[in-house]
């Protein structure tokens, strides 16, 4: 039996889209999920529309789970450096139905044995929500997580 794939996740904060293709098809993703509230970035390549057609050029799927993302109240905090309201925030939100939803839909198409990657703007998992949905999907389905990173910049 084929050993299932990791969960991916990656953060594009600093990062060229360029890079951020590079590094899901080293992976070998197939399927991007992105898990922003919102879908727009001032970042160029990063909006929704944009980024799914640039993804769809590398043969890479785009999905918006957008009832997984952070409550405006919550993405303040983290522009805050408040993590620990982030976190308060998040908790909450993560347990209503519409966010429920979306995990069991996530969670789906990980058991189905999908190379996926959760995507937000946040180069850092520690400081993403990404990561407490990363580490929700390893309690239900036990699939690792590995975090992708692009190069920093100036390298």
């Amino acid at each position: 039996m084929k050993k299932a794939p990791p969960l991916f996740t990656i953060g594009y904060e600093k990062s060229p889209l360029a890079d951020v293709l590079h590094a899901l098809k080293d992976a070998k993703v197939e399927l991007l999920i992105d898990t922003r509230a919102v879908a727009a970035s001032r970042r160029a390549g990063f909006s929704k529309k944009m980024l799914a057609a640039s993804l769809e050029g590398e043969g890479i799927k785009y999905l918006h789970l957008q009832k997984l993302g952070t409550p405006a109240e919550g993405r303040e905090a983290a522009r805050s450096g408040n993590y620990k309201k982030l976190w308060q925030i998040y908790g909450k939100h993560i347990k209503t139905k519409d966010a429920r939803e979306q995990l069991d839909a996530l969670e789906d198409m990980i058991r189905e044995g999908r190379r996926l990657c959760l995507l937000c703007y946040e180069r850092e998992p520690t400081e993403c929500h990404r990561s407490k949905i990363a580490e929700i999907m390893q309690e239900r389905t036990g699939r690792k997580i590995e975090n992708l990173f692009t190069a920093p910049p100036g390298l």
